[in-house]
């Protein structure tokens, strides 16, 4: 099996040294180099050459990680992961990182604490692993707004989402995604002038990081965005983002749908875990849920979704043609729990027909 070439740039010689040591020992993957910021990196790839992933900062001395990840998607796109803090300034430019071309995002490694950096490593590898077997190529209509653009139409949006009371009996919305799902959530939801049901959705991503992506996202959609809470009445024309680090539950109450957050050990490997998710669905919606699986490494959400559609639900997967990681998506397929799989485009015009 061809190993998997890594290259690290990280200006923390300890952080270099620490994700160099936990996976030094992993026969499929080849450390190519680390640099100290990006202007080093540069230099080395033209003797080491182009490695297959990169591990990358944000903040770094002469050229910041961000600036770094758009030169060479612009140019040659390198499959990068983003290695970040998860204090607010940090959560906001990872994601800012995801919407500009990062496939994959992990919480910089707390150097003191044993037990995370125990738990860090299997976690890392399965990105490194995700990252080398992703698609990268340019959407046009991803590219991302200037912040005076976005700046410009955030209060307009604001004033004209409305809200209203969700009754039961209509359809629900589930989403699953992992590896490249920011960009197409991005997408997806920025492409929708109104909606009038509630979406769910369980992007892979650790704690800390999603309330900055639902932040994010509702200053740039007609619709309403937040981080899912425990007790959210659903409300139609709002998207909800499943916390890191828990599961997000759909339950029914009488007429209403209310969202339970549960803490617990990972299903399917992951947490949020998009099987719970769709599960949820399949039990308290039945027939009135629909299920929409995206890009992302593994098999998360394909079981999950074919009790949705065992149960009646209608159930979708993105494309292999526009995913960058057909591995979800695919599971799903092969398990025959999927109604119909659709471009990015087609999904965006699904979702805007559900009423």
């Amino acid at each position: 099996m061809k190993q998997i070439k890594l290259f690290i740039i990280d200006d923390s010689a300890i952080v270099r040294q620490t994700i160099s040591k936990l996976v030094e020992n992993e026969s499929e993957i080849e450390i190519l180099g680390v640099a100290a910021d990006p202007i080093f990196a540069m230099q080395k790839f033209k003797t080491t050459g182009t490695p297959d992933v990169i591990i990358l900062d944000i903040e770094m001395p002469r050229m910041d990680g961000i600036t770094f990840l758009k030169k060479i998607m612009s140019e040659q796109p390198i499959a990068t992961i983003i290695c970040s803090c998860v204090a607010m300034s940090g959560s906001l430019k990872a994601i800012e990182a995801l919407q500009s071309g990062a496939v994959e995002l992990i919480e910089k490694p707390n150097l003191q604490t044993k037990t995370f950096l125990e738990k860090s490593k299997k976690s890392l590898i399965q990105s490194i692993k995700a990252a080398a077997n992703s698609k990268l190529k340019i959407i046009p209509s991803l590219q991302k707004k200037t912040d005076s653009a976005i700046l410009q139409t955030t209060d307009n949006v604001v004033m004209q989402k409305k809200n209203t009371q969700f009754i039961g009996g209509k359809r629900v919305i589930a989403i699953g995604s992992s590896t490249g799902g920011v960009q197409v959530i991005e997408k997806i939801l920025t492409s929708l002038p109104s909606v009038t049901v509630p979406i769910l959705i369980t992007q892979h991503m650790p704690a800390g990081f999603t309330a900055s992506l639902a932040k994010r996202l509702d200053s740039i959609s007609n619709i309403s965005v937040k981080e899912a809470e425990d007790g959210d009445e659903l409300k139609s024309s709002t998207a909800y983002i499943a916390p890191g680090d828990t599961h997000m539950l759909v339950q029914r109450v009488g007429l209403k749908y209310i969202i339970k957050i549960k803490d617990g050990p990972k299903i399917s490997h992951h947490k949020p875990s998009v099987d719970v998710l769709f599960r949820s669905f399949a039990n308290e919606l039945g027939k009135s849920g629909v299920g929409i699986i995206l890009t992302g490494m593994g098999g998360d959400g394909a079981h999950g979704m074919k009790e949705m559609f065992d149960i009646g639900a209608k159930t979708y997967a993105q494309d292999e043609d526009s995913c960058v990681v057909y591995g979800m998506p695919n599971e799903a397929v092969k398990l025959g729990g999927v109604t119909h799989s659709l471009s990015i485009e087609k999904i965006i015009e699904l979702i805007q027909s559900i009423k």
